[in-house]
């Protein structure tokens, strides 16, 4: 009887501990099972009134540490690639390609939170939203006064991303929602290795 008394009581530790478990322990569990993903977007831009202005869709492509691609598909072919501390914007209409700073470039592809290249704690105030039926939502604002945004949130449900929301400074939403997310599969090392195409012009920041 005293076994399986002391058997339950584990059990009930083991339950309240799962239980506990905060959003940004969950966003951690997730990238540290996350070594690569792959997954469909769609993001919508929401002025400062809340009115849904551009909707873009594509394919979004991750390997930690520090490599992602954005392949936007609809309406406009663009990709955004890290890799080798820089971030490339290609926009293929324009013919014209614009390199960041890795750290230079998270006010722009929110993205680099997930790569591993930025540590949160050092970087951000972390606010857990909420934590109801399976979706945990955590708030990251910026310690640097010189960011260009004023906070992010990143969205899970059942442990899993389904999405993230980036608030600039001039009262601008951009949310993007992932689905078909895959994890743990091979990418093809070629996506992250960005050059760019002869004749467009390139602008790289300093």
């Amino acid at each position: 009887m005293l076994k399986n008394i002391t058997f339950m009581a584990l059990l009930a530790v083991i339950g309240s501990a799962a239980a506990a478990e905060t959003p940004v322990q969950r966003l951690k569990s997730f990238l540290a099972k996350a070594s690569t993903l792959q997954a469909d977007f769609i993001q919508v831009q929401i002025d400062e009134k809340g009115n849904q202005g551009k909707r873009s869709s594509g394919v979004f492509y991750l390997q930690r540490p520090g490599k992602f691609r954005w392949n936007y598909q609809k309406p406009y072919n663009q990709e955004i690639v890290s890799g080798a501390g820089k971030v490339w914007f290609y926009d293929k209409d324009l013919e014209q390609v614009t390199a960041k700073k890795l750290n230079d470039a998270i006010g722009s592809t929110p993205a680099l939170l997930l790569t591993g290249e930025v540590p949160l704690e050092k970087n951000f105030t972390i606010e857990n939203q909420s934590d109801e039926e399976g979706i945990a939502i955590l708030k990251l604002i910026p310690k640097s006064e010189e960011s260009g945004f004023k906070y992010v949130q990143i969205g899970l449900e059942n442990n899993v991303l389904i999405g993230m929301e980036l608030n600039d400074n001039f009262g601008q939403l951009t949310r993007i929602y992932f689905n078909n997310l895959k994890t743990g599969i091979r990418l093809d090392p070629a996506l992250f290795a960005f050059k760019p195409p002869h004749g467009v012009d390139v602008f790289e920041e300093k």
